[in-house]
Parts: structure tokens; sequence; C-alpha cells
């Protein structure tokens, strides 16, 4: 955790904005019989993070003896400074209420919550999930869904190819992205457990962006951070025309312009409008008139 922590911090300094979130976590992060200890421990993690940093924490699951301890003493004593609170193994909407209840009784009812779908009944349940207000992002939990399924799924669907090919595995994924762009929340993908082979994580990373609509993706090592950021970010080739659209937009405010022979207007302005703003989360470095749309308060 303390390096996750400190590799935030450098990578901030390096692109200057936070890239990417630090989820510590409680649920398999904390000993069995110790979790009170380690909730402690996150408390004090949270509490040395710098105000630039992006710090949250996966609780335990709403069906856990530590799922109520958890939140009264993170979000109770440190909820100020978490961006959010991820829960893993929702079943339903009630799993999410229950934790909205728990986090205004911490005094921490600010706080988004992010989902993790881990079971055929929660991607049943997806689009509800979704829906909730105070959902912010719904994430795919490949091992636990894969083992949900008592043997039915193979265990090949939990690899690098298999979890973009098997039908189950895939129709989940695009179920809780579909579930997300509905209702304007962020599709997270899952992790890819071969942190040793950049490449091939790359492939997935652009696999999940490209072909499922995922716009975050997991990492379960500081080696995959940077590959997952490259293959989210748009193209330099992207950039550069996403910039001259929107520029010929605003010069002639925002009506329909002709460019390179293909008609552009408002529908179209907010695609390029959505590359330049990836470009941006993702570090790109951009052009400087257009580095400034994201300087300016009201952008």
């Amino acid at each position: 955790m303390r390096k996750s922590l400190q590799l935030q911090a450098e990578m901030t300094e390096e692109f200057g904005a936070c890239v990417f979130d630090v989820t510590l976590d409680c649920e398999d992060g904390a000993p069995v019989g110790g979790e009170a200890d380690h909730a402690a421990l996150v408390v004090a993690l949270v509490s040395l993070a710098s105000d630039k940093a992006r710090v949250a924490v996966r609780i335990h699951p709403a069906d856990h003896p530590a799922f109520e301890q958890d939140i009264a003493t993170i979000a109770g004593k440190a909820g100020r400074k978490l961006c959010h609170v991820m829960i893993p193994k929702v079943e339903s909407v009630r799993d999410v209420e229950r934790a909205c209840e728990l986090l205004e009784a911490a005094g921490a009812g600010h706080l988004p919550l992010q989902a993790l779908i881990e079971s055929p009944a929660a991607v049943h349940r997806a689009f509800d999930i979704a829906a909730h207000p105070r959902i912010q992002s719904l994430s795919f939990g490949l091992m636990d869904f894969v083992s949900a399924h008592g043997g039915a799924i193979p265990s090949y669907a939990m690899g690098l190819e298999g979890q973009f090919t098997h039908p189950l595995v895939v129709r989940a994924k695009l179920e809780i992205s579909s579930a997300c762009h509905a209702h304007g929340k962020v599709p997270a993908h899952g992790v890819v457990t071969e942190f040793k082979d950049k490449a091939a994580l790359g492939a997935a990373a652009r696999r999940a962006a490209l072909e499922m609509g995922f716009t975050r993706m997991w990492s379960i090592h500081p080696d995959q951070i940077r590959p997952i950021l490259e293959a989210f970010a748009p193209s330099a080739h992207e950039i550069e025309v996403a910039t001259k659209i929107i520029a010929a937009a605003v010069r002639v405010d925002w009506a329909p312009i002709s460019f390179d022979g293909k008609l552009e207007d408002r529908a179209s302005y907010r695609y390029y409008w959505q590359v330049l703003e990836r470009a941006h989360r993702t570090g790109r470095k951009l052009p400087t008139d257009v580095q400034g749309w994201f300087d300016t308060p009201h952008h």
C-alpha cells in the first residue's frame, strides 16, 4: 500500500495530474482476525496522503462481519480524504443502500460508491445497480465470477485469452459496460493476473477499451500502470484531429463544419471533446491552447 501511494505521488509529479487512483484493500488485504488492525492501518495511510492524491478503500463485502466496522472506522475517521469507497461482491441495490446508510451514520454521506460485480445474479441486476445515484463506477470481478459458476466455466476463462473469448464472460463484461454507459457511470475492466507480460497486458487493455467500451482498468502490480494508461489513451493522431475539429467548432460557435470533406456537427463534437478529456485524464501531452481549456475552472 505504501509503495502504491509513493508511485502515485511520483507519477502525479511527472504528468502534472493524478492519472490513477490507489485503492487500499481490506477484503483480501486483511488477515483473518486482523480486520480491525488493518482498518486502522488504512486510516493512518489515508491520513498521510497529500491533498493531490486520489485514495480509495475496498471494504469487506456486505455479508462479512467486518463490513460495518470497516465503514465506521475508515469512513468515520478518514472519509474527508477518500475519493470513493468500493464495495466488493455487490449482489443487489440493497447492498448499495446499506452501505449508504452506514456512510451517513459515519458522517461520510458525501462519498461516492463503486461496486464490484462478481456473480451471475449481480450481472443480471447490473443496470439497476448502475442506476443508483451514489454509484460512480462498476467493476468486473473475473475470478469470482468464474468460480460462482460451480465449474460450468473452465479455468482458461480466467486467463488473458479466455476472458475475451468465453461467451459467458464476454456477455458479463458487455452487460456491465452497457449498464454503466446507460446511466453515465464509469465501467472499469478487471485485473489481468499475468502481470509480467507487458505486451499481453497492453493488448488486453486495448481490447477492453476498444471492443468492450471500458474506460478504466484495474492493475495489481506497479508495472501494469503505464501499459494500461497507454492503452486507454488516445493516439497522438487522434488528439491532433480532435484538437483541430474542436478549435474549428469554437470559431463558428458550434455550428456544423466541413472537415477533410466530412460533415462534423454537435454529435461528433461531443465525441472529439471526449477524446481530449481522455487524453487529459491519461496524462497525454496536449497543445498549449487545448490544455488551457482544462486549466480553466468552467471546463
